[in-house]
């Protein structure tokens, strides 16, 4: 480097100019001039605004002092070369706040006459935040890859062991038989909780959204949410802002607030409160809050914070990982938030965590808005001869054996006249000979062809034929439209009478439809 390289001219006006201090305060890249001895001579407003209060840069303050701590060593050495003449450059996280994460910054470090340094620095948080956020999307598409591959088989032998065990309670047996067998439902019942709350987390859902207003949705969970809570955690709701409706599936929505609720309620052992509270968001540019990126758009959000001890540092990053739990000898699975933040990716939604010193632990809803208000339905009364009549055709289609026996078993007795078949084209077959059913009854993952192409195959020749389409987990479903296609969904593991109930519904349904 030439002698005679001074860009400021400190050299030959001194470092206390008042030119030279209002060049470094005009560069819009954070920068700072330090003495031979790594002190702040002065410091620029970007690069004081990206410290933050809490690491002040005032003049004379040691630099290495806001930079973490492992990191101070390197650094120091950087700044003796850049004095003794060799520029440099290194990466640095600052000092962490608790709570929080500090910003990780690229510092050049160039010498100037006589002795100094100038200190340029980019922020690289943004950018490795993207790095993160891509690679937890890797990990979660492998999840749901796993997630996917044992749902339909494992909903499968919990359906069997569930309906089997119900099947012989409706038979009448000694009660220490009964009692063994409501174990035997009950464990089933909570297998197929943890698979769906997997599916959630991977964001593999079926799901069924519509427009829903969400200050009335609020209001009507409260008094659940409450007990849930119990009495000595406080819940207040902040309602009165008006917002637009969102697009959710309103059983999700309550799954969302039920698991930010028993959050909550496992963060406040010896009570407190928990405030929800709506608003709107208009985001211009993308915005990191937490570890996640919110894209631009416009927003209905929900903040629901408690007054907790929040969240350990060295957890907060992790958050919103499967399996990542801070109560894992008492009970706690870790898939609660993931559950949460997985229903609002699928949705369209986002969730940001913070947990900012003294103030709890804070979990901002990003909600996707409706294209229009909800507008309520009147109750449709069946008229009375949308009953079930004894003797109505239906097709039952399912390749696992055991399933389809119970199934059938349990939709006979109510009445129905089943014809089961073990994939697609046996169904297909049927019809071709001259099967008309009333309701076509199909799991979703089937060899060959799926249930969802023999419905819209089926309708072709049967136009409007009813179906009901039942799955623990299907590719297919999740990227249909189920309901503008007017079929129903039922999800596996499902007891007797839920079957027969949802495929009463479906009848019906076509029945007051038609009529």
């Amino acid at each position: 480097m030439p002698d005679s390289w001074d860009p400021l001219g400190l050299g030959r006006r001194g470092a206390g100019a008042p030119d030279v201090w209002a060049l470094l305060a005009a560069l819009d890249q954070p920068a700072a001039v330090l003495d031979a001895a790594g002190r702040v001579l002065r410091a620029n407003p970007a690069l004081r605004g990206l410290a933050g209060p809490a690491r002040p840069l005032a003049e004379g303050t040691g630099f290495t002092g806001v930079v973490e701590p492992a990191h101070r060593l390197g650094l120091g050495a950087l700044l003796e070369q850049a004095a003794s003449g060799h520029a440099g450059t290194t990466e640095v996280p600052l000092l962490a706040l608790p709570g929080l994460s500090g910003p990780c910054l690229r510092l050049h470090a160039m010498p100037l006459p006589p002795g100094l340094v100038l200190l340029r620095a980019e922020n690289l948080t943004e950018g490795l935040q993207a790095t993160a956020a891509d690679e937890a999307a890797e990990r979660f598409a492998v999840i749901g890859r796993i997630a996917g591959g044992i749902a339909h088989d494992f909903n499968n032998l919990l359906g069997v062991i569930r309906g089997g065990a119900e099947d012989a309670l409706a038979l009448g047996v000694a009660p220490e038989v009964a009692a063994d067998l409501h174990a035997i439902t009950g464990a089933a019942e909570r297998g197929a909780g943890l698979v769906r709350a997997l599916l959630a987390a991977a964001r593999q859902q079926v799901l069924l959204p519509r427009p829903v207003a969400l200050a009335e949705a609020l209001a009507e969970a409260a008094p659940l949410l409450r007990r849930l809570l119990g009495a000595r955690i406080e819940l207040r709701l902040t309602l009165e802002a008006p917002v637009r409706a969102v697009r959710m599936d309103p059983s999700q929505l309550d799954q969302v607030l039920l698991n930010l609720a028993a959050n909550a309620r496992d963060a406040l052992p010896e009570g407190g409160g928990l405030t929800m509270r709506l608003a709107e968001a208009l985001v211009l540019s993308p915005e990191i809050i937490g570890q996640t990126r919110i894209p631009p758009g416009r927003w209905v959000t929900l903040t629901v914070q408690d007054t907790g001890p929040g969240i350990p540092a060295a957890l907060l990053p992790h958050v919103l990982e499967p399996f990542v739990t801070s109560r894992r000898g008492r009970g706690g699975t870790g898939l609660g938030l993931a559950t949460v933040d997985g229903i609002l990716r699928q949705s369209g939604g986002h969730l940001a965590v913070e947990s900012p010193p003294g103030e709890g632990a804070r979990f901002t809803l990003f909600l996707p808005r409706a294209e229009a208000e909800p507008a309520p339905a009147p109750p449709i009364a069946p008229p009375a001869s949308a009953a079930m009549p004894a003797g109505r055709s239906l097709l039952l289609v399912e390749d696992e054996a055991p399933l389809r026996r119970l199934s059938a078993r349990a939709l006979r007795r109510q009445g129905f006249v089943v014809t089961e078949a073990e994939d697609a084209e046996a169904a297909l077959g049927l019809v071709e000979a001259g099967l008309v059913p009333a309701l076509l009854v199909s799991d979703v993952s089937l060899p060959g062809q799926d249930g969802l192409a023999l419905a819209r195959r089926l309708r072709q020749s049967l136009p409007g034929l009813p179906a009901l389409l039942v799955s623990g987990y299907a590719k297919a479903a999740l990227d249909a439209d189920l309901g503008a296609e007017s079929m129903g969904f039922l999800a596996k593991p499902f007891s007797p009478a839920e079957l027969v109930a949802a495929a009463q519904e479906a009848c019906i349904a076509r029945h007051v439809r038609t009529s």
